[in-house]
C-alpha cells in the first residue's frame, strides 16, 4: 500500500472512531467509564454513578446519553430498573485499528528516512 491509501486508510478510520474520540475526550465522561470498567458486565445504575462521580442524575444521564449515542455504552432494563455497561464490540476495534494505521505508517516514514 502507497503513503496516499495509507493516508486514506487512517482518514477511514479517524471517520470511523469520530464520535467515540469526542466521548472519551471529556473528563467526566472519562470518570464515567472507569466506574463503568469497575462495575464490570453486570452494569451499574444512574444512582450509583453518581454516588461514585459526584454528579447529578441530570449530569450522569446526559453524559451517558452521549456515550449510548457513541456506542461505548449500552443499557439492559430489570424491571424499571436500567443498568449501564461498557460496549466492547466495535469501538474498542476502531480506535485499535486507528492507533494501529497511524504507527504502521509512522513506521513506515521512519524507515525511509523522514521522507
Amino acid at each position: 500500500m502507497d503513503d496516499f491509501e495509507q493516508l486514506n486508510v487512517i482518514k477511514a478510520d479517524f471517520k470511523a472512531s469520530g464520535k467515540v474520540l469526542a466521548a472519551i475526550g471529556d473528563e467526566t465522561r472519562q470518570h464515567i467509564i472507569m466506574v463503568l470498567i469497575a462495575a464490570g458486565c453486570e452494569g451499574v445504575r444512574v444512582g450509583e454513578i453518581t454516588a461514585q462521580t459526584h454528579l447529578s442524575r441530570p449530569a450522569v444521564s446526559h453524559h451517558l446519553k452521549i456515550l449510548k449515542d457513541a456506542g461505548i455504552v449500552l443499557v439492559y432494563k430489570v424491571a424499571a430498573m436500567n443498568y449501564y455497561y461498557l460496549d466492547l464490540s466495535s469501538w474498542i476495534k476502531n480506535l485499535k485499528m486507528l492507533t494501529v494505521n497511524i504507527e504502521n505508517m509512522l513506521l513506515k516514514q521512519s524507515s525511509k528516512g523522514g521522507q
